[in-house]
């Protein structure tokens, strides 16, 4: 029996394979640019091969259509894909856990997409194209946003007129949620001890970023805000920004609020500073030649390091300090920056350690603090699919406990 992990982003398409019995990988890729001439599908295999395909797909139907073909190919049996677990960015305060999908559910998915209009639109066309392409398997939705359901009101809340929130919705929700949720376990893992027990700062630095403070096992703050434009430099996404500057410039540019939202989310953070590059690679490869690429370094160090002392002192006590995602299991120059100068906090990082821990040379997880750091530092490599697969075997079985410190996630587990 297979699990099939779906994520649907505005032009994209992830999936993966599980086998259902050992929860191991077995075939996975992603397809690219949906909707224009040159799109293709990119499938790889646990063994490291990967095959490409490059086709027209107009829509994520099609695309799903091709997702299909490129599995019998892999020899993969559709009738023995009995569940689909779809990631969906934005489950606002009505969806605290992951859940079967029913009418209901795609309907309230719908109504959020006003929130979120660049990514669930997209999880719902894959919701759609799945339930028809995979009619006897049943659909989950694993929701961005859930594990960020446990902050209290003071963290979540603006101080902004009563009725914006009541009416319109607008707090803070956060977003990477199915990311933070496993390498907080996964952290737990390496500490020894319960989850419950656990204080960390969870650091998911890809494209897009995000830091959450983990207190007892759940979120208690982060980064992300409504949409996932607040927060942390991102690689397109502005991060933190004067909501009065926003009206400052639609007034002085003649801009609407659909040119905004593109700027803020498109044209700023890294390559809004360096105006060429969006890939910190790109940065840091330019960094000697080019003041842009150090402007933006900088600026990304100095909001990192902001948040981790912000939410030290939200905590009060600090397990660990956990880096994931592509910039944060890879990038060891930043990495280095991020922890630099904060050894009166009690974070120390071993440079030795902390350059041999890469995630895309093979490396799952580490410890990259020095013997005698007060507060350790790990580079945990996520499996956002992984939580899916695990989310939406249990609901099949039965055995899901909406309450993730209850749940018995394999990768949880004390080895």
């Amino acid at each position: 029996m297979y699990i099939l992990a779906i994520n649907c982003g505005s032009s994209s398409l992830k999936y993966q394979v599980y086998d259902a019995k050992s929860k191991s990988a077995v075939v996975g890729g992603n397809v690219e640019k949906i909707g224009l001439p040159d799109s293709f599908i990119t499938q790889k295999y646990p063994d490291g091969t990967k095959q490409r395909k490059e086709t027209s797909m107009k829509n994520h139907n099609e695309a799903l259509n091709v997702v299909m073909f490129m599995l019998r190919e892999a020899s993969i049996d559709m009738n023995e894909i009995k569940g689909v677990g779809h990631r969906v960015v934005l489950g606002g305060e009505k969806f605290k856990s992951s859940v079967e999908i029913n009418d209901e559910v795609i309907k309230t998915i719908d109504d959020l997409s006003a929130i979120a209009p660049l990514h669930n639109p997209a999880a719902l066309v894959g919701i759609v194209a799945a339930k028809q392409l995979l009619p006897n398997a049943k659909q989950v939705a694993v929701f961005d946003t859930a594990f960020h359901q446990t902050m209290p009101d003071f963290a979540y809340r603006y101080a902004i007129p009563e009725s914006w929130y009541k009416e319109l919705g607008v707090r803070r929700y956060g977003y990477h949620g199915t990311s933070h949720l496993y390498v907080s376990k996964v952290a737990a893992n390496m500490l020894g001890k319960p989850a419950s027990e656990c204080n960390l700062i969870t650091l998911h630095i890809g494209s897009g970023a995000s830091a959450t403070a983990i207190r007892n096992g759940k979120s208690v703050d982060t980064s992300l805000g409504m949409t996932p434009v607040a927060g942390l430099t991102m690689g397109t996404r502005c991060g933190d920004f004067d909501a009065g500057a926003v009206t400052y410039v639609m007034q002085r540019k003649g801009i609407n609020a659909e040119q905004m939202q593109k700027h803020l989310n498109k044209d700023s953070g890294i390559i809004g500073i360096t105006e060429c590059f969006s890939d910190r690679r790109d940065v840091a490869e330019n960094l000697a030649k080019d003041d842009r690429c150090r402007l933006a370094f900088d600026v990304e160090v100095h909001n990192v390091k902001k948040y981790i002392g912000a939410f030290m002192a939200e905590l009060g006590r600090v397990d660990a300090i956990v880096f994931t995602a592509g910039v944060g299991e890879n990038d060891t120059l930043l990495r280095e920056k991020f922890c630099e100068g904060l050894e009166n906090l009690g974070i120390k990082l071993d440079k030795a350690k902390n350059a041999a821990a890469m995630a895309r040379k093979g490396v799952e997880r580490a410890v990259i603090s020095t013997d005698d750091s007060k507060v350790k530092i790990f580079m945990i490599a996520t499996n956002e699919e992984l939580v899916i697969v695990e989310d939406t075997l249990a609901i099949m079985n039965g055995t899901y406990n909406p309450n993730h410190l209850l749940m018995d996630y394999s990768f949880a587990r004390q080895k």
